[in-house]
């Protein structure tokens, strides 16, 4: 991989600049994507933008930034996204600091804004070598989030068009899918989530799917599947509640989404599971009615004081077969099990030894 420094003075990369919605933000004479279509918006305060532009008038040292070579030969920030909108949005007279645009500022200030060269890492190799490289740099200003990271590399109309539905409040996903899933559109959450959720169907990683697609001139597979899995979760589980934010629908889908299930049913399980208080885990819920494990929901386990009381009453004998233990080696097991109406209270107590207690469990 080759890396090296150059110092690039102001008036070559706000030349042509252009901030745009459907174009995204270029620069250095269009042949600097600044921030591609419907990728994080700008998200500098004010007072962050503004020590840009006053550490740039002191003449002072910005943090350098860092570039990537296209294979076009154009170039794409990978760090540095923030400062560089922040003084070509200062130069075109989108703001003004102290009440002084740039067209207020004298000749030779201007002069000394345009000369000021920006210290900047320009990476050449293959997409694991800049992803890797990224990853290391990525260390100071505004954090990138994993999957920033990944849309620093695997650039193209594909992503572009992810962007699209995925990237921006407001978005197709957030006006589908807001009340199910964690994470923001601008940093990048719900675009990571959806091929997380593709590419663990195919049990491929998410820089799998965004190497093999990159080059696609849409992203259709990705937005169709994302609205069939959104659209199966609202079919299944119709009345929604709160502990259904976050779960991992996708994966769900990928599982269960072949069987077949009552819709009516399950909203009479999910009420009365929610109301049980051996249940300690609510959003295990969902999974639970998909696939039958106990482990989903957490159910509450003994106290040690009720294990203690069952121990003494069994005088450390195992229920099951029958041998003698110390407490420390026997475990507190449901009489009649959770599933089967048994509660977590003493009178439902016994002790069993760490074998017959795995048996137990097995069968």
């Amino acid at each position: 991989m080759k890396i090296k420094l150059h110092e690039i003075p102001i008036r070559e990369v706000v030349e042509g600049f252009v901030d745009s919605a459907e174009n995204g933000v270029v620069g250095y004479s269009g042949k600097l994507n600044i921030r591609p279509a419907f990728q994080r918006e700008f998200i500098y305060k004010d007072k962050q933008r503004d020590e840009v532009i006053r550490t740039v008038i002191k003449n002072y040292p910005l943090n350098v930034m860092y570039w990537v070579k296209c294979d076009d030969g154009h170039f794409e920030v990978l760090d540095g996204q923030q400062r560089t909108i922040s003084v070509c949005q200062y130069v075109n007279g989108f703001y003004t600091i102290d009440h002084m645009g740039f067209n207020n500022l004298t000749q030779a200030e201007r002069q000394q804004i345009l000369d000021y060269p920006l210290m900047i890492y320009i990476c050449e190799g293959t997409d694991k070598e800049k992803l890797e490289w990224f990853k290391i740099i990525n260390i100071a200003g505004e954090q990138l989030t994993a999957q920033e990271l990944r849309n620093a590399i695997y650039t193209g109309e594909w992503l572009t068009e992810s962007k699209k539905y995925f990237s921006k409040t407001g978005c197709p996903a957030y006006a589908i899918a807001s009340d199910y899933l964690n994470g923001s559109p601008i940093r990048q959450s719900y675009l990571e989530t959806a091929i997380k959720w593709i590419a663990a169907r195919d049990s491929k990683e998410i820089e799998d799917y965004m190497a093999a697609h990159q080059h696609d001139t849409n992203c259709n597979e990705l937005w169709l599947y994302f609205q069939a899995v959104m659209s199966w979760v609202k079919a299944t589980f119709p009345n929604y509640r709160k502990e259904m934010k976050g779960l991992e629908w996708g994966i769900f889908h990928n599982k269960y989404s072949t069987g077949k299930y009552d819709p009516k049913e399950f909203e009479t399980r999910i009420a009365e599971l929610m109301e049980d208080e051996d249940v300690t885990k609510n959003s295990g819920i969902y999974e639970y009615l998909l696939n039958g494990d106990e482990k989903h929901l957490s159910i509450r386990a003994f106290t040690p004081k009720m294990a203690r009381a069952a121990y003494e009453k069994q005088k450390g004998v195992c229920s099951k077969c029958k041998e003698h233990f110390k407490f420390d080696e026997m475990q507190a097991d449901h009489i009649t099990p959770w599933s089967k109406g048994g509660k977590t209270t003493p009178e439902n107590c016994q002790m069993l030894c760490a074998d017959c207690n795995r048996r137990k469990s097995n069968v």
